[in-house]
């Protein structure tokens, strides 16, 4: 098993912040969910995000869709004050998140690499601290359930998908920063962009992401283990 040492106070009180927004972030969605189940009942579609339901609301309600009736009106526009209210309690938590990011070199260190940004930086070091405990890089990956998932018996080696073992929130967060770094591999010409396009060729998409938050996972226990600065992959 591996152990991370006792949390500062500074540490406990960002994971507490971070727990709090997560928990905001899941009453967003299900309230988003909530008024899309509510309006298809009634045979009108509204995409998932919670941009795209700001954007139809107003003319949706401005409709004179007569299952649309005036009771169910208050309903949707009850649950889009309140939607409201919890998106402005998660902008006031990404505030305190960035200012806890500008007053710690750590956080400030890490969110060079291109992924990692205000909330992944601050998640890391809150949860993770002094990396130097952990002995390399694999092992801060592993801890952080980003490896092949094995099963060998004797001399036969079978390796699966990732094991997802240990924080789902960070692993989470740096496999949705590395999609978002996918995303914009195809238009660069730099070593990792590449690097990430061949990958991508090969082995897919999902496996390509994994792969790049594995690396950014290892790269990470190496700067907050030491003394180093992040470099860029090609930069001179």
């Amino acid at each position: 098993m591996r152990f991370v040492p006792v949390k500062t106070v500074e540490q406990q009180d960002i994971q507490a912040l971070h727990r709090q927004r997560q928990l905001l972030v899941h009453q967003s969605t299900a309230i988003v969910n909530h008024i899309r189940g509510i309006l298809s009942e009634r045979g009108i579609a509204i995409a998932q995000s919670p941009a795209a339901l700001h954007r139809a609301i107003p003319e949706v309600l401005a409709s004179d869709n007569v299952e649309l009736t005036q009771f169910c009106r208050g309903l949707v526009v009850e649950m889009l004050e309140h939607l409201r209210s919890v998106e402005e309690r998660i902008a006031e938590a990404d505030q305190k998140i960035r200012a806890f990011m500008r007053s710690s070199p750590l956080c400030k260190k890490i969110s060079a690499i291109d992924d990692v940004g205000a909330v992944t930086a601050t998640a890391i070091v809150a949860a993770v601290g002094d990396a130097s405990k952990f002995k390399n890089g694999r092992h801060l990956a592993a801890w952080l359930g980003l490896v092949p998932r094995q099963h060998s018996s004797g001399d036969k080696y079978r390796m699966s998908g990732i094991s997802k073992r240990g924080d789902k929130y960070l692993r989470t967060l740096l496999i949705h920063g590395a999609r978002s770094v996918l995303r914009y591999a195809a238009g660069k010409v730099d070593a990792q962009s590449k690097w990430l396009r061949e990958l991508v060729a090969r082995r897919g998409y999902n496996r390509a992401a994994v792969a790049l938050a594995n690396k950014n996972a290892r790269v990470t226990q190496s700067l907050l283990s030491s003394d180093r600065e992040y470099v860029r992959p090609g930069a001179v």
